[in-house]
């Protein structure tokens, strides 16, 4: 499966890259908000690099499914995510421990 990352905080970005590529799936760095083709992103919704009003429309118009996250007590980005269309909402938390499952999920 492919997975489109748009992250721009440093940390995260190649650690969600290492974490899906050891697990068998090609990931692919975000450096602007266009689409790339992939069968799933990861969504930062607290990006400030990548506008998720924007994004993630442009996403789902292109077929892809969006995983998306956010702080724990970042409930308006929740809520925004929800009603963006979001397939899939995860606290920054579950992204860190779970993000194999989660891509379990979306297997083709």
């Amino acid at each position: 499966m492919t997975v489109a990352i748009y992250e721009d905080n440093l940390l995260w970005g190649p650690r969600l890259a290492k974490t899906v590529t050891a697990f068998g799936h090609e990931a692919l760095m975000a450096r602007t908000a266009d689409v790339i083709p992939a069968d799933v992103a990861i969504v930062n919704l607290s990006s400030s690099g990548f506008p998720v009003a924007e994004l993630v429309p442009k996403l789902k118009a292109a077929g892809i499914k969006v995983i998306a996250h956010a702080g724990h007590k970042e409930t308006e980005l929740h809520e925004a995510g929800r009603d963006l269309g979001c397939d899939y909402l995860a606290t920054n938390s579950e992204i860190t421990h779970k993000l194999p499952q989660i891509l379990e999920t979306f297997a083709i």
